[in-house]
C-alpha cells in the first residue's frame, strides 16, 4: 500500500513538473507577444519625436556595439544619418545624450567648420587619418568617425590629430553644408545673387545633389539608398517620395545658386516622369533659372529611359553609393525631348481631352496589351486583333499607307520593352539615325505579340514607318489597349495626337563597351554633350566601380 502511494506521488510530481516545463515557456512567449506591440508603439513615438533618423532592426548585419553601454548587440536601433547604434534599453538615453547631424547650424566666429565625431561601429576597411592603420579591428566599441567627411581615426590618435577642421570630405562639392542653410535663413532678401555669394564659401565647382528616392521601387532598395545617402550627405537633401512629392522636394532648388543643382532620381521610369512633370511645374511658376539637371539611379526592372542615358537597366547594390556620386559628377549634360499625348475620344468632342506627358514611348496594340494584362480577355475574344485596328496614321500631316498591322509603337528613346533596341531591330539593314534631342519620333509597326517577341530577341525587324515631329493616329470602333511610358489603359475609338512639349536637361553617363560591341559601335556616332546617338550599339551599361 505504501509502495503504491509512493508511486502515485512520484507520478503526480512528474506530471506537475512536466506541466510547469510546458506552461512557463508558453506564458513567457505570451507575455512577450503582449509586450512587443507596446514596446513598438513606444519606440515609434520616440522615433517620431527624435532628431535622429532611427530605424529598428532585429539583426545587425555586422558586429555592432551600443554607443551608450558599449556592449555588443544583435538587435536594436541605428540612426541612418549619423550612424550611432543603441540597444533597445539604451535608445532613450542615446537619443538624449548623443547629437545627430544638424542640417542647419551657425558657423563659428572664426569661420571654420570642425569634425563631428561618433565613436564606434566605423565602416569596414576604414583607415586612421593619423597613423594610416586600419580602424575598427578590436572587438569592442572603439575608434571615431566624422559624420560629415567620413574621416576615421583611432582612439589613441584622436588627441594627436593635426587638423580638427572638417572639409566635408571627398563629396564636399555635392554636400549642402549646414552653415549654408543657416546663412540663407538669415538673409533679409532672398535673391539668386545672394545665393551665389554664399556659395563662394562652399568652394569652387559646388554642385549640390538632391536625392529623390521612391521606396516602392526595386524590392526595398529605395529604403536602403535613403539611409546610405543620408549618411554621406546632408539629410536635408535626401527625400523619400512616398512621404513628400517631388514638387515640394524640388523647392529646395530655389534656395541654391541657379543652375548648380543636380537631382538624382532613384526609381523607375515612372518616378523619373513624375519628377520631370514637377520640373515643368517649376517652369510654369517662373522658376526657370532654378531648373536642375536630372540623373537616374534605376531601380526595379525595365528602366528603358535610364538605359538610353547610359545608367543601366537596374541597380541592385552592385556598386557603392560613393561610386554612384562619382559617376554623377563625371556625367555629361544632354537635352531630352518630352512629348504631349492628346487623346480625343470619338463622340466626346465637348469633353476635355486626355492629355499625358511622354518621355519613352507610346503604343497601341500587342505591346500595350501585355502591359495591361489583357491575356485572359484575348483568350475569350480571339477576334480581338482579327482586323486592322488603326484607320489612319499621319506623320507630319502626311498619311502613311499601312500594311495589316496589329500595333503601332512611337518611340522617343533608343530602348523599348526592357532593353530592346526597337528601331535598330536585327541591325542587318540601314536605318536613319536617332537622337533624344532631335525633335523627332520613331514610328514602327508590329504584326502581333509573336512579332514583338521576335524583335526582342533580334530574330526580326520592326516595320519602320518613319520619323516625324508630329504623329496623329485615328482608331476605329473597337476598344483597344494603350500605354504611355508603361502606364496602360483601355481606350475606345479616338484620335491621338503626339506633339513636342519641351526639353529636359538630363545627365548622360558614358558606358564601357565589351569586345562584342566594339565593332558595331564604331560605325555609329559617339554621344556628345549636346546630343546622344540612341542607335549606337553601346552596351546597356557597365558602371565603373
Amino acid at each position: 500500500m505504501e509502495e503504491s502511494t509512493e508511486e502515485l506521488r512520484e507520478e503526480w510530481t512528474l506530471l506537475l513538473w512536466t506541466t510547469v516545463a510546458v506552461l512557463v515557456p508558453v506564458l513567457i512567449t505570451l507575455w512577450c507577444s503582449f509586450q512587443r506591440p507596446k514596446r513598438k508603439v513606444q519606440l515609434k513615438d520616440l522615433f517620431r519625436k527624435s532628431k535622429h533618423g532611427w530605424h529598428y532592426t532585429d539583426l545587425f548585419n555586422k558586429p555592432t556595439y551600443c554607443c551608450v553601454c558599449s556592449q555588443p548587440i544583435l538587435q536594436g536601433a541605428f540612426c541612418d544619418c549619423c550612424g550611432i547604434c543603441a540597444d533597445e534599453q539604451c535608445i532613450q538615453r542615446a537619443d538624449r545624450i548623443l547629437s545627430c547631424k544638424e542640417i542647419m547650424i551657425q558657423r563659428p566666429t572664426d569661420g571654420r567648420f570642425y569634425h563631428q565625431w561618433v565613436r564606434g561601429n566605423v565602416p569596414l576597411a576604414s583607415y586612421c587619418a593619423e597613423c594610416k592603420q586600419q580602424c575598427g579591428t578590436q572587438p569592442k566599441l572603439c575608434d571615431y568617425r566624422c559624420v560629415w567627411c567620413q574621416t576615421t581615426v583611432h582612439d589613441d590618435c584622436l588627441s594627436s590629430l593635426n587638423d580638427d577642421l572638417c572639409d566635408l570630405g571627398e563629396f564636399r562639392s555635392v554636400i549642402i553644408p549646414p552653415y549654408y542653410l543657416y546663412q540663407v535663413n538669415k538673409l533679409r532678401q532672398r535673391h539668386p545673387d545672394e545665393y551665389s555669394k554664399l556659395a563662394a564659401g562652399c568652394g569652387s565647382g559646388w554642385t549640390p545633389v538632391l536625392v529623390l528616392a521612391n521606396t516602392r521601387s526595386g524590392n526595398n532598395m529605395g529604403e536602403v539608398l535613403l539611409g546610405e545617402f543620408r549618411t554621406l550627405l546632408n539629410p536635408v537633401q535626401v527625400f523619400d517620395l512616398s512621404e513628400l512629392p517631388p514638387s515640394k522636394a524640388l523647392q529646395l532648388c530655389t534656395l541654391l545658386p541657379p543652375g548648380s543643382v543636380h537631382v538624382l532620381v532613384c526609381g523607375g521610369d515612372g518616378t523619373v516622369g513624375w519628377v520631370l512633370d514637377a520640373i515643368d511645374t517649376m517652369k510654369l511658376k517662373g522658376q526657370d533659372q532654378f531648373i536642375p539637371l536630372v540623373t537616374i539611379l534605376p531601380l526595379g526592372t525595365g528602366n528603358d529611359l535610364a538605359n538610353s542615358l547610359g545608367w543601366g537597366a537596374g541597380y541592385a547594390g552592385e556598386i557603392p553609393v560613393e561610386q554612384v556620386l562619382r559617376n554623377v559628377l563625371e556625367a555629361e549634360v544632354v537635352k531630352m525631348d518630352r512629348w504631349k499625348v492628346q487623346v480625343v475620344s470619338k463622340g466626346n468632342y465637348f469633353r476635355k481631352p486626355k492629355v499625358l506627358s511622354m518621355n519613352n514611348y507610346f503604343s497601341v496594340g500587342p505591346d500595350a496589351l501585355m502591359a495591361l494584362n489583357f491575356h485572359a480577355h484575348r483568350e475569350k475574344t480571339p477576334s480581338f486583333f482579327s482586323s486592322r485596328i488603326i484607320n489612319k496614321l499621319e506623320l507630319d500631316g502626311e498619311q502613311v499607307n499601312l500594311p495589316s498591322l496589329e500595333g503601332i509603337i512611337v518611340c522617343n528613346i533608343g530602348y523599348w520593352g526592357g532593353g530592346c533596341r526597337l528601331w535598330e531591330g536585327m541591325g542587318d539593314e540601314p536605318y536613319p539615325p536617332t537622337r533624344v534631342d532631335d525633335g523627332l519620333l520613331e514610328v514602327v509597326g508590329v504584326y502581333g505579340s509573336f512579332h514583338c517577341a521576335q524583335i526582342q530577341v533580334k530574330l526580326a525587324n520592326p516595320v519602320r514607318l518613319g520619323q516625324a515631329h508630329t504623329v496623329r493616329l485615328v482608331l476605329k470602333s473597337s476598344r483597344m489597349p494603350m500605354q504611355v511610358d508603361g502606364e496602360p489603359w483601355a481606350q475606345g475609338p479616338c484620335t491621338i495626337t503626339i506633339t513636342h512639349k519641351t526639353q529636359a536637361l538630363m545627365l548622360y553617363h558614358s558606358a564601357e563597351q565589351t569586345d562584342d560591341d566594339d565593332s558595331s559601335a564604331s560605325e555609329c556616332e559617339e554621344p556628345s554633350a549636346e546630343h546622344i546617338d540612341t542607335t549606337s550599339n553601346t552596351q546597356e551599361t557597365v558602371t565603373e566601380s
